[in-house]
Formats: C-alpha cells, sequence, structure tokens
C-alpha cells in the first residue's frame, strides 16, 4: 500500500512574492497596493471603460431615434449595472481586481435590432426608441437566461474543456479589434485632439519611464490619467481661445469640450430601474442572434478572466497544494 503524501510544509503554503515570480508584476490578489494608489488605480480602470460605455450608445442610440437625452440616461444606466456587476462579482463572484463595463460582443445583434423591419414603419423618433429599447431589454433577457442556466447546470464546464486557448484567442481577438471599427471613425473626426492623446498615451507608459527612471513607476501606471487630464486641458484651451468659432457643427460637436450634449441632457439626480422604458417585448429572431453573442461573452470571460490563472500567479504550488489536498 503506497504511503500517502506528506502534508505540505507551511513555508509552501505561504505566497510568493510576486516580484520574485514576474518582475514586471507588482501586486497581486495577496498583495494590494496601497488604499491612496489603488483608489487611483480604480479611477484609472474606471476611465479606460468608460470610453467603450459612452461609445456604444453614442453609435446606437442615434440609429435608434434617441437625442441626448436618451444617450444621456443609458450612459447612467451603463454605469450604474456596470457599478453593481463589479460590487456582485468583487464580494461575491470569482473576486477579480476588475471593472464590469459594456461588451462590444453585443453591439452587432443590438445593430440588428435596431435595424429590424418591425421598428422602421415608426414615425416618431422617442417611440421608436423606446419600442427598440423594449425590444432589447428581451434578448438580453433571454440572453443572459441561457448564461445562468449554462452557469448553474455545470453545461459550462464540459463546453470549456473542448475549447482550447488557440481556437478561443483569435475569438476573443476579433472582438477587440471590432471596437476600432467604432474608436478611430471618432478620432478622425476631431483628429487635432484625438491623434495626440494616442501619442501622448504611448510616449507617458512606453516611452518615458525609461528616459527618466526615477518617475518610470508613475508614468507606467498613471499614463492614462495623465495623458487624459493634460489632452482636455488642451481641448479647453482650444474651446475658450475660439479655435472652432467658426467651424461647421459637426466640427465644434467633436471638438469642443461644451458641445457633446450629455452633460446638458443629463438630470441632477436620476436612478436608473428596471423596465424604465417599459415592459421588454420577445422577438424569436433577435433573441437568437443575442444568445449567440452571449455565447461568445462566455469564452471571453472564461480566457480573459480565468480565476486559477491569478492563483497559479500568487501561488506557485497551488496545483501540487490542491492535488495532495
Amino acid at each position: 500500500m503506497a504511503a500517502p503524501a506528506p502534508a505540505p510544509k507551511q513555508e509552501e503554503l505561504q505566497p510568493h512574492a510576486v516580484r520574485d515570480q514576474l518582475p514586471s508584476v507588482s501586486y497581486c490578489l495577496t498583495s494590494p497596493p496601497p488604499w491612496p494608489e489603488a483608489v487611483l488605480l480604480g479611477f484609472q480602470h474606471y476611465l479606460v471603460m468608460l470610453g467603450t460605455t459612452v461609445i456604444i450608445p453614442t453609435a446606437l442610440v442615434p440609429q435608434m431615434g434617441g437625442g441626448n437625452e436618451e444617450k444621456a440616461r443609458v450612459v447612467q444606466t451603463l454605469l450604474f449595472v456596470a457599478g453593481i456587476n463589479t460590487l456582485v462579482q468583487s464580494f461575491l463572484g470569482t473576486r477579480l481586481p476588475a471593472v464590469m463595463g459594456a461588451s462590444y460582443t453585443f453591439v452587432a445583434p443590438t445593430i440588428s435590432i435596431v435595424l429590424a423591419g418591425r421598428y422602421s414603419g415608426i414615425a416618431d423618433p422617442h417611440e421608436k426608441f423606446v419600442r427598440i429599447m423594449r425590444g432589447t431589454q428581451g434578448a438580453f433577457i433571454v440572453a443572459s437566461t441561457l448564461q445562468i442556466i449554462m452557469g448553474f447546470s455545470g453545461l459550462w464546464r464540459i463546453v470549456v474543456r473542448l475549447l482550447s486557448p488557440l481556437s478561443a484567442a483569435p475569438l476573443v481577438a476579433l472582438v477587440g479589434f471590432g471596437l476600432y471599427e467604432l474608436g478611430f471613425p471618432s478620432v478622425a473626426k476631431c483628429v487635432e485632439i484625438g491623434l495626440p492623446q494616442i501619442l501622448l498615451l504611448v510616449a507617458l507608459s512606453q516611452y518615458i519611464p525609461h528616459a527618466a527612471p526615477l518617475l518610470s513607476t508613475a508614468f507606467e501606471r498613471f499614463a492614462v490619467i495623465m495623458s487624459i487630464a493634460l489632452i482636455w486641458l488642451y481641448a479647453f484651451f482650444l474651446t475658450v481661445g475660439g479655435a472652432y468659432k467658426n467651424a461647421a457643427p459637426k466640427t465644434q460637436f467633436h471638438c469642443r469640450t461644451d458641445r457633446s450634449g450629455l452633460v446638458g441632457g443629463a438630470p441632477w439626480i436620476s436612478v436608473p430601474y428596471p423596465f424604465q422604458w417599459g415592459a421588454p417585448t420577445f422577438d424569436a429572431g433577435e433573441a437568437f442572434a443575442m444568445m449567440a453573442a452571449s455565447f461568445v461573452a462566455l469564452v471571453e470571460v472564461c480566457y480573459l478572466d480565468k480565476p486559477m490563472m491569478f492563483l497559479q500567479l500568487c501561488y506557485p504550488r497551488w496545483d501540487s497544494i490542491s492535488s495532495s489536498s
């Protein structure tokens, strides 16, 4: 009879220093940054996901027939729900240090709902927006039900075994590259502000840390905050200085810091609530399209937010410990 495996020593259960494993990684789940730095990093993460949260409604709401007020309300709802999801997954879910935001995966099926024939005959823009939002809500309810069933039933665990990183990486990459279809045309609409933002972000994060080693940590970790603050001041001075005073209305809308319409269209106090646009409507075609997108989102989350990756990073002996126990 084989002898039982020896119990792991106490020092083996202790997490190794992160810098001893990967020199480029400073913090881990077991070694979080100090609170002041954590607040700044969290705010920077919020700014990163804010781009997607604003870009998606900016591209979709006008096609639905909505104006600035509807666009501001959709952005508010996305931010509110993203905050709730972030808190839930931080305390009850996988507890990964990530901010939950809008996914580009669902943009394509949403566009198919916008262009559906049953909404083309509605003349009133506001009524058309409300009807499309109700249909979109119904499709999301069906798609989320599919994710819940696959998760709690254990079916997704079987599906994951059939997926390899080689097959999932192109899928996730294509989903991310799809953002360029929305992002880069927006940069081209105001190239004198968008192009300096890209160049400054690359310079602060990739080149200046090598030129100033003493400040390399600050530039590497807070490059997004620094670049956004500097470029916004640059755009503000252009607006105040009258650089776009005689420009075309479309140029003023994209370049001026006071013409987006989101601040003026947003109420001072607004709390999103379920079915705020009315009772959802359900259509089989729209539901199946959204279900396909939800499956892609499951693959995306599986390979981007894999908890075992963090366990292996913080606990190099996790595999041996878990197998022996």
